[in-house]
Parts: structure tokens; C-alpha cells; sequence
């Protein structure tokens, strides 16, 4: 049995592993949506697809790499060999968001037994479907959305697979960009298999696997402590959409079982406003890991305690065939139900709603100067929510986008063909005896060439939630500014055409507000 100095530095080293591929990836990568904006998720699992450790980069994406991992597990079983490299994007098939975003994950082999996985997620600037950047809003099938890798070996043996290379560069617009961007992710795996396999070496494998299994146990530890200083009981909230639908939710809580039971929500939907249910899952795992164990990293462990009820066929649990580009929508403003639920259950206790959008932004076009094609994939910031010690952050990602960083206006500029006239801070609320929530952002991009607009954000007509009894939060916006004084406003849109001296402007939400 290997000692506790012994089992930390193991743990360590696998820390580092997940951190290292992040960096790696970041260094390499040739997309700004991947180095600038670092819309990305590492992580090392063993060898079953149970989580170990992750890198900085998106929660929502860490979760990803796990259900990936065991989807190839089950899918390829004994057939997994030394040197393969497996590529899935396909919500079906562990890709778990839409289909820009590109899973590649190895496995690790030691002394001729698979023991770990190197793994990776990334947002490529374009996969095909109907519209450049594949963010389409007109569209009710998956089959319109891009091209479905669904776990397949991209290596067999350590040898490229070329037939997959050329099928995945013949689907997407930016195949320069979609070339580079994947061999990033091959060569983060390798880093990270590098340095599991030197710890195998010097440690052995016993004492590798040990301190893997302590290290979920301590999660696990960890958790059972949080949740046990949480209220118990069944907790209930249910809000309106913009669409006019209601989403509901219960949060069980009991000694040791955290429940987040997702019946009775609507349909899926024919457009790309659902999530699959290891979506939903994540979303849970979130609030979750936020209210028991927020300052540890997470591993399977740390969620061992958590269940989620949901409905096949619902916006949740969307079926096989349905749409989910904008998933993330989805996705985040379930993660926003779930903080409400419990900031009703813990008052004083959570801070009041934030902006709760990704606010997906896709310009794509070919450069004024170069003519070479770019496709702009920028998240937006907005305002998070105040507490009652403070008013809220400003101009912030959202509360599920992590390490994540703004383009600078200067890359932006140099790499697409558009000028950014301004990126500003809202106006405060300014109201006696409230803490503010934070303010949101005015960015506006002015077009130097003809291009196409795909865009989509919620929280545009109910708006951010506040403290019972308390004004709300602002509510988010976009506009395209025509060359000629016309002015249009859109909420979901796709291919809307750009062209030169059209601006598209972007108002993002203030938070909610606290009680001083």
C-alpha cells in the first residue's frame, strides 16, 4: 500500500497531466475561438471513462469527456488498441453538445493493458450543415446541422485514419482551420499520455490505480460533507421561457442522496432548442458540485451522491434524430432554474440570477483584404447577480463558461473582416438600499466585407431574475444596424445577410439584484 505523500504526488502528477493537454492545445491550436477564447475542455479519465482530472477550460465541457470516453468504451470494447485515436461530436454517440464541438480522446496502454484515457473537447469554427459556421436556427432535424462523427477511430494502430481526415475536411468551410485545430487536440493527448505513462513507470501500476481510487473516494468525501449542510427537503420552482413555455424543476435533499428530478418539461422541440439528457446531467452537476464542493477539482467521485430524473423526449432528453446547435441555451438556463430553485431553499445564501446566455455570435465571410474565408465564433458577457454582501460582477461569461476570455479587439479585427466600433459597460441601477446586480456589455461590429449573421440568446423578454420583492435584471438584445438606417432586431436567426457598413449590435443583460 503506497503511503499518503506517495498517493498525493500520483494525484498530482494526473492533475497535471489534464492541465498540461490545456495548455498544449491552447498553444497549438489555430482557431481564436480555441487560443484566444479558449472554448475548450482536457481531461484524463481511467480506464473504464470514469473522471480523474480535468483541465482548466468550460465545466459543461469537463463533463463531456467522461461520457464520451465510456460511449467509446461500450462502442469499441476489447477492440481498443495501442496507438488508436477516436473522434465523436454526435450527441448520440458521447459528443453530448452539438455537433462544432469535436471530442478526441486516446486511450493509454501500459505493459499492454489499456489503462487511462487522454481526452479533449473544442468548438471548431465549422463542421458543414446549412450555414457557415453550422450554427443554423432554421432547422428541425440533427441531419441539418453538420457533419456526425459518431465515435469513430480517427488512428488505428498510431496510423491516421485518412479516409476520416478527408471526410471531415471535405465538410467544413474552414478546412485549414479544422485540420489544425484536430491534430491540437491529437498532440494535447499525447502530452498527457507522456506523463501518465511516466507515472506508471515510476510508481507502478498498483500504486497508480490505488491513488486513482483514493482520489474518488476523497470526492466523494467531500461531497457527502457538503450535502449534509445543506437544507433537506423537496424544493420546487417552475419559471416562463421566452417562448411562453414553463420549465420546472425539484431538488430532493436528503442525508445522503441529492435528487434533481426534471419531469413534466416540454417536448423537444422541431429547432435547435434541446439538449440530450447527459446535458441535462451536467447542468445538475454543476449546482450540485457549486453548493457541496465548490473549491475542489472535480473527479467521478464528486458526484457519486447526485441522480437526475428525466423524460425521454422532452427538451431535456431530446430523442436521436433532434436538433440541439443551441443546446448551450438550453443548457445554461437549466443551470439557472437549478440556482433559483435552491436560492429560494438557502435565502441570502446564493447570489440573485445572472444574464444566463452564451449569446452565440457567428459572423462568417471571406477577409476584405486576404479573401480567405473566416468564420467569428464569439460567446458574450454580461452582467452576474448581486448577493447581499455586494452588487454583482460585471461583464462576465457566463456562470457556466469557467476560463473563458474575450477576443481582443485587436485579434478580432486582424482575423475577420469587421471592425469592433465599440465594447462598453452598460449603465448601474442605481437604487437605494439594493446591491446592484452587474452590468451587462454594448459591442458593436461594423462589416468590412459582405458576410452572414448566426446568433441566438434567451433572457430577451422575461427578464433576469431578482431577490423576491426586488426589481429584476435586464434583459439581452440584438440588432443589426443597416448601412442604410434601417434597423432590425432578431432574438434566433441564421444566414441573415451583412453587408458593407452594416453594424451588428449586441446588448447584453444587467444581473439581478440583492437586498443591501
Amino acid at each position: 500500500m503506497p503511503d499518503p505523500f506517495t498517493l498525493s504526488v500520483i494525484q498530482a502528477g494526473l492533475e497535471n497531466a489534464a492541465e498540461e493537454m490545456f495548455a498544449v492545445l491552447r498553444k497549438t491550436a489555430m482557431s481564436p475561438i480555441i487560443y484566444e477564447v479558449l472554448d475548450v475542455g482536457t481531461g484524463v479519465t481511467d480506464a473504464a471513462g470514469n473522471l480523474v482530472s480535468s483541465g482548466a477550460g468550460i465545466p459543461t465541457f469537463v463533463g463531456v469527456l467522461d461520457k464520451a470516453v465510456k460511449v467509446l468504451v461500450a462502442r469499441h470494447g476489447d477492440a481498443i488498441e495501442e496507438g488508436d485515436v477516436f473522434v465523436t461530436n454526435d450527441p448520440n454517440y458521447g459528443g453530448v453538445t452539438h455537433l462544432s464541438d469535436v471530442v478526441i480522446a486516446k486511450p493509454v496502454f501500459f505493459g499492454g493493458a489499456r489503462v487511462a484515457w487522454s481526452a479533449s473537447i473544442a468548438h471548431w469554427g465549422d463542421i458543414g450543415g446549412k450555414v457557415p459556421g453550422s450554427m443554423a436556427t432554421d432547422v428541425s432535424e440533427i441531419f441539418a446541422e453538420g457533419l456526425r462523427l459518431p465515435a469513430v477511430r480517427l488512428f488505428k494502430r498510431g496510423q491516421p485514419v485518412q479516409a476520416v481526415f478527408d471526410i471531415i475536411e471535405t465538410n467544413s468551410r474552414l478546412p485549414e482551420f479544422v485540420h489544425g485545430d484536430l491534430w491540437a487536440q491529437v498532440a494535447a493527448s499525447n502530452s498527457a499520455e507522456s506523463q501518465i505513462l511516466a507515472l506508471f513507470a515510476k510508481f507502478g501500476r498498483e500504486a497508480v490505480e490505488q491513488a486513482i481510487a483514493e482520489s474518488f473516494e476523497t470526492g466523494r468525501a467531500r461531497a457527502l460533507a457538503g450535502l449534509r449542510a445543506l437544507p433537506k427537503g423537496r424544493f420546487e420552482v417552475e419559471e416562463e421561457q421566452d417562448d411562453g413555455a414553463f420549465w420546472r424543476a425539484a431538488i430532493l435533499i436528503t442525508g445522503d442522496r441529492f435528487t434533481v428530478d426534471l419531469r413534466g418539461n416540454p417536448s423537444e422541440l422541431a429547432a435547435p432548442y434541446n439538449t440530450s439528457r447527459d446535458g441535462a446531467v451536467i447542468s445538475s452537476q454543476m449546482i450540485f458540485k457549486a453548493l457541496c464542493d465548490p473549491n475542489r477539482f472535480a473527479n467521478a467521485g464528486s458526484f457519486a451522491l447526485l441522480d437526475v430524473i428525466t423524460e425521454e423526449g422532452t427538451v431535456f432528453h431530446a430523442g436521436p434524430t433532434a436538433p440541439q446547435g443551441y443546446y448551450f441555451e438550453t443548457r445554461i438556463r437549466l443551470f439557472d432554474l437549478l440556482c433559483q430553485c435552491m436560492a429560494k431553499a438557502m435565502p441570502g445564501k446564493l447570489p440573485s440570477g445572472s444574464f444566463s446566455s452564451i449569446f452565440g455570435t457567428v459572423i462568417a465571410g471571406r477577409h476584405p483584404d486576404t479573401g480567405r474565408r473566416y468564420t467569428m465564433v464569439e460567446p458574450q458577457m454580461g452582467g452576474w447577480g448581486a448577493t447581499r454582501e455586494r452588487g454583482g460582477m460585471d461583464a462576465m461569461f457566463s456562470i457556466s463558461h469557467g476560463d473563458t476570455f474575450n477576443c481582443p479587439v485587436e485579434v478580432a479585427e486582424a482575423r475577420y473582416g469587421l471592425t469592433v466600433v465599440q465594447k462598453a459597460l452598460g449603465e448601474r441601477q442605481r437604487t437605494e438600499g439594493i446591491h446592484a446586480g452587474g452590468r451587462g456589455v454594448t459591442l458593436e461590429y461594423e462589416l468590412r466585407g459582405p458576410a452572414s449573421l448566426s446568433v441566438g440568446y434567451t433572457r430577451a423578454r422575461i427578464p433576469v431574475w431578482s431577490v423576491p420583492g426586488l426589481p429584476p435584471g435586464g434583459r439581452n438584445s440584438m440588432h443589426i444596424l443597416r448601412a442604410s438606417g434601417e434597423r432590425e432586431h432578431h432574438r434566433f436567426v441564421s444566414g441573415a445577410a451583412l453587408d458593407v457598413g452594416d453594424r451588428v449590435l449586441v446588448e447584453t443583460a444587467s444581473g439581478g439584484n440583492a437586498p443591501a
